[in-house]
């Protein structure tokens, strides 16, 4: 039987995730509900386990600064009751409505050969970069949005309306899409190109997002914003798959 080692990438995943799990539980000041940390901890730890600390780079500054873009003029969104619920603390159906297509884009990676594993690996980053996007997009609006329009129509609406965007809030969404997609560039997930990729998906899926936001989601109950945020990932995941692959055979 192999000898384990410090080396392994799973064990070093269970250290570090219950490390971080236990100090979430000390700290007075909460980003997560109990069972929020107790599956970002499963995720963590899937994520150090495959994609080893690189992956986990990613994950970590989508939480950290996805976090802190929740709390951008707070008691205003607050006071006019478009807030995100519980103040920005984040239940375990945020953790995997923002992570689950991220997850199994590394879990596919476990499976499949070049070139399936970069592209997997570029899908992650993509996912992450898309709700990233969509994050700032919404809450950068919400907060400082000075005209909001129903994508569908172009018609004023209340900043927290379904559907709703803004000039202030796309443009807080593009740059959020880059710098998340600059830090998989840094931690060697993807190649210079697959930042482009991200920006041009993240893009197509955050807008596409607000389209089902404006003519689906307020007509089907199902339709819960946990929901729209797997598909919006899926969304951006695929087409940045997708544009790297069509690079790949045919240019």
């Amino acid at each position: 039987m192999t000898e384990l080692s410090l080396n392994n990438s799973w064990i070093i995943a269970l250290i570090v995730n219950s490390i971080l799990f236990i100090f979430a539980f000390i700290i007075p000041k909460k980003l997560l509900t109990p069972l929020g940390y107790f599956n970002a901890w499963i995720l963590g730890v899937i994520v150090w386990g495959i994609l080893s600390w690189q992956g986990y780079a990613v994950v970590m500054f989508y939480f950290i600064v996805g976090s802190a873009v929740t709390k951008i003029g707070m008691a205003e969104k607050e006071a006019a009751g478009i807030a995100e619920k519980r103040s920005g603390v984040r239940g375990p159906e945020n953790v995997w409505g923002s992570a689950l297509i991220a997850t199994f884009c590394a879990l596919g990676s476990l499976f499949l050969d070049a070139p399936w594993t970069q592209l997997l690996a570029l899908g992650y980053v993509a996912s992450f970069s898309t709700k990233l996007s969509d994050t700032t997009a919404s809450e950068v609006g919400k907060a400082y949005g000075k005209s909001t329009f129903l994508i569908t129509t172009l018609k004023p609406v209340p900043p927290g309306t379904e559907g709703a965007i803004s000039l202030e809030g796309t443009v807080a969404g593009i740059i959020a899409s880059a710098v998340i997609a600059v830090v998989g560039y840094g931690v060697e997930l993807i190649d210079l190109i697959g930042i482009i990729y991200c920006i041009i998906a993240a893009f197509i899926a955050t807008n596409l997002e607000s389209v089902i936001g404006a003519t689906l989601q307020e007509n089907l109950e199902w339709m819960t914003n946990e929901i729209v945020n797997i598909i919006n990932t899926f969304i951006g995941a695929s087409v940045a798959i997708l544009l790297a692959w069509l690079w790949l055979n045919f240019s």
